[in-house]
């Protein structure tokens, strides 16, 4: 194969198909429009229009609000901090972040921080430095030797 044989697959690409181009092309004249009315002039932006009858997004009812103070957590388990440790991708002696579970491969990507919770055991003691634990994950770190710091908390 040379790179000046490369070529689509059979099928692969469609011609152009060349509207308003006299009667005989069979999409000539309207071109393909039909006749008259707005849909077939040009600029015609009717989406959710239902012919003056109230459309169906203004019929049904709102409900709720979005809260532009909320925080968009990670959550992360007991259990997957674990198998983090185990497989040598996580330090136990170095404290636990969202930036360490960011480079153990734990998480894809830092959101607003990390929230843990109590799925799974653990067997390391560890300390974690992170935006927010549940009581139950809490108490398995604690019961291991660890210890959790809530970041921005202000109890400290």
């Amino acid at each position: 194969m040379k790179l000046n044989e490369i070529r689509d697959n059979d099928g692969a690409t469609h011609s152009r198909k060349r509207v308003g181009r006299g009667i005989g092309s069979g999409m000539g004249k309207t071109g393909g429009r039909g006749v008259k009315g707005q849909k077939s002039r040009s600029g015609v932006a009717i989406k959710g229009f239902e012919g003056g009858q109230m459309p169906l997004h203004r019929r049904l009812p709102k409900r709720g609000f979005n809260n532009i103070f909320a925080k968009n957590f990670n959550t992360v388990s007991v259990g997957r901090v674990q198998q983090a440790i185990d497989a040598g991708k996580l330090d136990a002696s170095a404290p636990v972040t969202v930036v360490t579970l960011k480079e153990a491969g734990v998480l894809r990507r830092v959101l607003d921080g990390v929230r843990l919770l109590s799925d799974g055991e653990l067997t390391s003691k560890v300390s974690f430095e992170i935006e927010g634990a549940s009581k139950a994950a809490i108490a398995t770190v604690e019961k291991a030797g660890g210890s959790v710091k809530i970041l921005g908390s202000e109890e400290e």
